[in-house]
């Protein structure tokens, strides 16, 4: 006998984007249990002397033996359910997690999409019954190895339950350990859209987590990973394999070199990207460690010219490195495309305001009556502030732009704010000094009058 609750909207993730319960029917044995749902996820409450555990053992095994006959059906049933007593009893929670887990396995398939959340919020909700944060480990472990197991097999319903998991969960570690196991399942079961929204918190979730570096390099390969197949979030791919390598900081040769083969991924990548042009690449010794290296060196010179030197000595590595750039899937004529811009770039920060259309022209490698155009191209991407002299052919430059952004424009900066603001304190002592004086004159003034 079933009772059948319908639920209001509801969100169901932590991250608040996943998942709507959108007038959810959660459907569940009359007697023993009672369902509500609230913002974050679904709770089990008991409403009879029959633990709600005990009761899932119950009608899982009943399904998952029902083909068995009556005869073979029954003593298993029973077996199962004194078994889960026992472990009731006693408080073996992983025991009694193991057991219903095996069970809920089997009829996964054979059971609606909201029987099965409702019986796997019941094993979840094990993990709050202990308070040994080993054991919650382990039932999370337990858990989420069945769930995984089978991808392809309702992964949406499979990413509802792990959701509920984490969201029962108080122990960081075990939280993050969970949101693996969600990525994991959505890359296998082919449903990373559901999941790719919670990337925008990771920042919140790191700091909720605390884990260490060996986690963090997992968590960001594995994000960049995930993103670096949609190529309108090519940007976020780049920026978490680049976090995937500031890890590395401070790192042994050993340990530098299990990131060779990103290092020079995040490289071609930088390349291929129409909309990064700059980076902290060059900055990293996870990439450093490229530049002597016998496979990745022309890759590491490949960078150094995108990010310091212009279209001339890009032309002169193609004449040397076509096959190379083929072989990473580099084409010429966008790399040409990118350098002229980034050029430009590097002719607006030698110093000069005014930038003549012959310069441009030679340096783009491009007609005269391109200048112009690729001028409006920098300026649209953001990479110069300038105005075009038509009369003088120049262009004059409102702000120079640095096509590298490292440790040494970061300190020229904090000197220049530093600067900014020494000149702002003297400013505001000035006026302070100009109104004590005022208000002086004044006082004076009125006391002549009396």
């Amino acid at each position: 006998m079933w009772i059948v609750m319908v639920c209001d909207e509801k969100e169901f993730l932590v991250t608040n984007t996943f998942f709507f319960l959108s007038s959810s029917v959660l459907r569940i044995p009359l007697l023993p249990l009672r369902v509500s749902v609230t913002e974050t996820m679904t709770t089990v409450v008991p409403t009879s002397e029959e633990d709600a555990a005990l009761s899932v053992v119950r009608f899982a095994s009943e399904l998952a033996w029902a083909d068995a006959g009556p005869e073979v059906a029954e003593p298993q049933v029973s077996r199962l359910c004194m078994e889960a007593q026992e472990f009731i009893v006693v408080g073996k929670w992983l025991e009694l997690a193991s057991l219903m887990i095996t069970s809920a396995e089997l009829i996964f398939s054979k059971v609606s999409d909201k029987d099965i959340e409702s019986i796997f919020t019941t094993i979840c909700n094990l993990v709050t019954k202990t308070e040994s944060t080993d054991e919650v480990m382990e039932i999370v472990k337990v858990i989420t190895a069945k769930i995984v197991q089978q991808p392809n097999e309702k992964p949406v319903v499979r990413l509802k339950i792990l959701i509920n998991l984490y969201n029962l969960l108080e122990t960081p570690y075990c939280q993050f350990y969970v949101y693996m196991k969600v990525l994991t399942l959505a890359v296998d079961g082919k449903v990373t859209e559901y999941i790719i929204p919670s990337f925008k918190k990771m920042d919140r979730f790191l700091k909720d987590w605390k884990i260490g570096i060996p986690e963090q390099r997992e968590l960001f390969l594995t994000l960049s990973n995930i993103l670096k197949e949609n190529k309108s979030m090519s940007k976020d791919a780049f920026m978490f394999l680049t976090n995937y390598l500031a890890t590395f900081v401070g790192e042994d040769v050993h340990v530098l070199s299990e990131a060779k083969e990103e290092a020079a991924r995040a490289i071609v990548e930088f390349v291929r990207a129409p909309d990064i042009f700059q980076c902290n690449l060059l900055d990293l010794p996870a990439v450093g460690q490229l530049e002597n290296d016998e496979r990745y060196a022309p890759v590491y010179q490949l960078l150094k010219i995108f990010l310091t030197q212009r279209l001339d000595a890009y032309i002169d590595y193609y004449a040397a490195n076509s096959t190379l750039l083929k072989s990473y899937g580099l084409v010429h004529e966008e790399c040409i495309s990118k350098m002229r811009l980034v050029s430009l770039v590097d002719l607006s920060s030698d110093g000069s305001c005014q930038i003549p259309y012959e310069l441009i022209r030679d340096t783009l490698q491009i007609n005269d009556d391109e200048v112009e155009l690729w001028v409006v191209k920098a300026i649209t991407s953001k990479l110069i502030d300038c105005k075009m002299d038509q009369m003088n052919q120049v262009i004059v430059v409102s702000h120079p732009t640095d096509r590298v952004f490292g440790q040494h424009e970061w300190h020229a900066l904090r000197t220049k704010l530093g600067s900014w603001r020494g000149n702002i304190a003297n400013v505001i002592s000035t006026i302070q000094a100009n109104k004590i004086t005022e208000d002086g004159s004044q006082t004076a003034q009125g006391l002549v009058v009396r």
